[in-house]
């Protein structure tokens, strides 16, 4: 019996799929424009950490100069008595590093948390419910939004002004951290509103219509099943409306004439002298530096919530 060949089969991939295939395989830059890109990115880089490592250098040269003088960033000499004086007495008032940033700790958390409260509480109601004058009501928020928070110092200040909280004429609310939370958060409650909603916006309905079905009311489905999934917005707000009062001067500056209430960035202002030869630079540089570190370290926590937050809500 004769053997026959068996043709093997050959598979062809046609042209529609090794179009995809081309399509979909990774694309390499050519050097030249790879050269370029990288050497934008190391611009930009040291654009960014250039003054950051100044300001770190200054603050451990004795020298107290306004400039550097030479690129190292270890300066000769280099020493901590500068934290060492900040953190002792800052300024000329009698009041002690622990006690600013005390005052700016309540100041950042009040805001962040009252902020994060009230925002996501109104916010929920524009989202869900369909009110009478909703759209009135978004407008006038927003429209309080693109008002800058500088031009309300002077009617906020006649306003708390006028509310007594002590027993002296002195006492009152507008010359209190009190009064101050307040002033900033009423600043930043409109951008909460707004960022809030637009997350709270792309969380399925079905979600909570499947718990109102289950039996759970309305205050159940708010804070079991909304909170949760909208943490990542409530993280970016927080951190916001904390930031908002950490590095507040303005409303403080104008409010607030009690050095026991002074806070961190009152006095940074006040290292400042009135000619650049009066101000002691390496003070003022390990100031600055302890004061953004908390900042930071806030970020750094809540990293992963503030960039799904910022990425998601603000685009709804």
């Amino acid at each position: 019996m004769s053997s026959e060949a068996i043709a093997t089969p050959t598979t062809q991939v046609a042209p529609t799929a090794r179009a995809v295939v081309r399509k979909g395989a990774r694309r390499e830059l050519p050097l030249g424009k790879q050269l370029l890109y990288q050497a934008i990115l190391l611009l930009i880089t040291f654009a960014v950490i250039f003054p950051i490592l100044w300001v770190v250098s200054l603050s451990l040269d004795p020298r107290d100069i306004s400039r550097p003088t030479e690129l190292n960033l270890i300066p000769p000499g280099a020493s901590l008595k500068a934290y060492q004086q900040v953190l002792d007495k800052p300024t000329a008032n009698p009041v002690t590093f622990g006690q600013l940033a005390f005052n700016s700790v309540k100041l950042g958390i009040g805001v962040g948390i009252f902020s994060v409260a009230v925002g996501v509480s109104a916010a929920y109601v524009f989202s869900r419910f369909d009110i009478k004058g909703r759209r009135f009501l978004m407008l006038a928020v927003l429209g309080v939004l693109m008002l800058p928070s500088i031009g309300t110092i002077a009617p906020l200040f006649v306003m708390l002004n006028k509310i007594q909280i002590g027993a002296t004429p002195a006492d009152t609310l507008r010359n209190s951290l009190l009064g101050v939370g307040l002033a900033i958060t009423s600043g930043a409650l409109p951008f909460a509103i707004w960022n809030l909603k637009g997350y709270l916006d792309t969380i399925p309905r079905d979600l909570e219509e499947a718990a109102l079905i289950d039996g759970a009311n309305r205050n159940q489905v708010f804070l079991r099943i909304i909170l949760p999934l909208a943490t990542p917005a409530l993280a970016v707000t927080g951190f916001l409306g904390f930031l908002s009062g950490w590095t507040e001067f303005a409303l403080s500056w104008q409010f607030l004439t009690r050095p026991e209430d002074f806070t961190l960035t009152m006095s940074l202002w006040n290292m400042t002298g009135q000619y650049a030869g009066n101000t002691p630079w390496s003070n003022f540089a390990a100031m600055s530096l302890l004061v953004a570190a908390p900042v930071a370290i806030v970020y750094l926590l809540l990293q992963k919530y503030i960039v799904s937050g910022l990425t998601i809500g603000s685009v709804k």
